[in-house]
């Protein structure tokens, strides 16, 4: 049956008139400031080696564009390697390799004035985020009408796909993010989260889960897990192939987990004290009765991990050591260098979320999934732009997209803290520089064996940074660099024998991540083992295991995963 043509303009206008809108929020979306703009301007063309560099790259444009239009794109080199273009209509066709040929040439030119002056650091930082950001997001493979798989997609199915494609952008409107995943497949409880164990604890702020042992054998010190608190818990327990918190059980670790609350508008007034007290405190006191030992180890992900290492200097200063080992998964100590998500992170931004965070509110979840995103935006926003609304297909099911999309919001003024003494100032790593529970810290005086393991193409915590870390902490550390990035690294299952490590052998570690990389050697697969070696010999003597939860002061309150990790708060129009 032939394709209704005016059903196919119906749908293509409705659809050319999403992706436009979403192509123009998302680019204004981006840090770039006036002020970057006009210091570009000044420096291209107040010196004459500027406007002579410009004169020569216009000049080739010129050249270039004369040439591909007069070859139709017909001879026009193909865009090897880029998946965007892996079409045959890209090549095959001289109009849509002219388009190609084009946006390529585009791209070329954007690029290279953005590299061609000099430029303070944050301002050349922030050009170069938004050039890359402008050039992936107009491609002609996000637009319905320059999309020749669309378009052929669109009259083989009579207009069908594209209606399915309005229809899916209308959803995601609604929800506020794009859909990555096929989100009927999971459930939290049901097929993700489901490693047995008990809620053994909770207060306005966290869940203590307590996982039941598996081995006729468990350590006799107990390991707490902190995730990131900007996340659910559940990314260390997806399901029961790749969970490490299953992977720790299965090992003979007697095994802890916080589930950080999804902050409703009530609890908006929380800061990182209150983070300290209610989520790493009480946890660790909770995890030391139940256990029966003096002393746990413990292990921070991401900013799990900053709070924890934050919370630990509190207790050394205060004369407390309830905690014999640490560590780090993916995580800074040391903000020097935050990687590109620094670009979104400056004075007058951080004074703007103190002025509005002063006393309380909320910081929506989809608020930071977006700017994580935009890091990588071909991969997570561009890729399902094109597959769900120009191609009308359904996003495939996968745990780890499922679970970046579940996001939590944050309390304001924990927030505001976060950016300014972190991100900002730099101060955790700097001796009595912050005081927590009005106490001084100093990292230097966590006393005590660490790991720090971090992944070698993180976007959010560049392992250079993260090495930093072993520098900062007290006590014998050592590095372990994984593969991949910030999730896929952190969680890489042994039996699925991917991936490699890096473990070095020298001693003391080179004050610079380069030189240790260099003494370093690969090893084949998860890192996890190695790791788990390394806490064993930290977890004290084997006993028989208890093979029920709690003990009496803290009774089982229900079954793991818990209610706070199911909790869905949307902020209101006013956070």
């Amino acid at each position: 049956m032939p394709a209704s043509p005016t059903k196919i303009e119906a749908a293509l206008q409705q659809l050319l008139i999403a992706a436009q809108a979403h192509s123009s929020e998302f680019v204004q979306s981006l840090p770039l400031r006036d002020a970057d703009v006009a210091e570009l301007n000044r420096a291209l063309l107040t010196s004459e080696h500027g406007r002579q560099r410009l004169l020569e790259l216009q000049q080739n444009y010129l050249r270039d564009w004369l040439e591909i239009m007069r070859s139709s794109g017909a001879r026009h080199q193909s865009a090897h390697g880029d998946r965007r273009f892996s079409a045959p209509e890209w090549s095959e066709s001289p109009w849509f390799g002219t388009i190609r040929a084009l946006y390529q040439l585009n791209s070329k030119f954007v690029s290279a004035v953005t590299a061609l002056v000099e430029l303070p650091p944050d301002t050349k930082r922030r050009l170069d985020f938004f050039s890359r950001q402008l050039i992936d997001a107009m491609s002609p493979a996000n637009f319905p009408i320059t999309n020749p798989q669309a378009i052929t997609r669109a009259f083989q199915s009579d207009g069908e796909s594209l209606a399915k494609g309005a229809q899916a952008f209308a959803a995601d409107l609604a929800r506020g993010r794009i859909a990555m995943s096929d989100e009927s497949v999971f459930e939290v409880g049901r097929n993700l989260a489901i490693t047995p164990g008990d809620v053994v604890f909770e207060n306005e702020l966290i869940q203590l889960l307590q996982y039941r042992a598996t081995t006729q054998q468990m350590y006799s010190r107990a390991l707490l897990i902190v995730p990131p608190f900007i996340n659910k818990y559940y990314i260390l327990d997806l399901q029961p192939h790749n969970s490490f918190v299953r992977y720790c059980v299965d090992q003979g670790i007697t095994t802890f987990i916080v589930s950080w609350r999804n902050i409703p508008e009530q609890l908006g007034h929380l800061g990182w004290d209150d983070y300290i007290n209610k989520g790493i405190f009480d946890a660790i006191e909770v995890a030391r009765s139940i256990s029966g030992s003096e002393t746990i180890n413990a292990l921070g992900y991401c900013v799990g991990g900053t709070l924890l290492a934050s919370a630990l200097a509190v207790k050394t200063a205060q004369g407390e050591n309830p905690v014999s080992s640490l560590s780090l998964l993916a995580s800074m100590l040391d903000f020097s260098d935050t990687g590109e998500i620094s670009v979104y992170v400056d004075e007058g931004y951080v004074e703007r979320c103190e002025q509005r965070y002063a006393e309380r509110g909320l910081v929506p979840g989809s608020q930071l999934a977006g700017a994580f995103a935009s890091l990588r935006a071909n991969e997570l926003v561009w890729y399902f732009v094109v597959n769900n609304y120009l191609l009308g297909d359904s996003p495939r099911a996968f745990d780890l997209l499922y679970w970046n999309a579940d996001s939590a919001n944050l309390p304001g003024p924990l927030y505001a803290y976060y950016l300014r003494n972190m991100y900002l100032e730099n101060r955790l790593r700097m001796t009595g520089a912050l005081r927590m529970q009005d106490t001084p810290v100093d990292l230097a005086a966590i006393d005590m064996p660490s790991i720090v393991i971090a992944t070698r193409e993180d976007h959010i915590v560049p392992w250079r940074t993260a090495y930093r870390s072993v520098h900062l902490l007290g006590g014998e550390t050592e590095f372990v660099l994984g593969a991949s990035g910030h999730v896929a690294g952190i969680v890489n299952p042994p039996q699925a024998n991917q991936r490699q490590y890096w473990i070095s052998d020298v001693s003391p570690l080179p004050d610079q991540a380069v030189i240790w990389l260099d003494t370093a050697h690969e090893t084949g697969g998860s890192w996890w083992p190695h790791w788990m070696n390394w806490l064993q010999r930290q977890s004290g003597n084997t006993l028989p295991a208890r093979k029920k939860t709690g003990n009496r002061k803290y009774q089982p309150l229900e079954a793991a995963p818990g209610r706070y990790v199911r909790e869905r708060h949307v902020c209101s129009r006013t956070e």
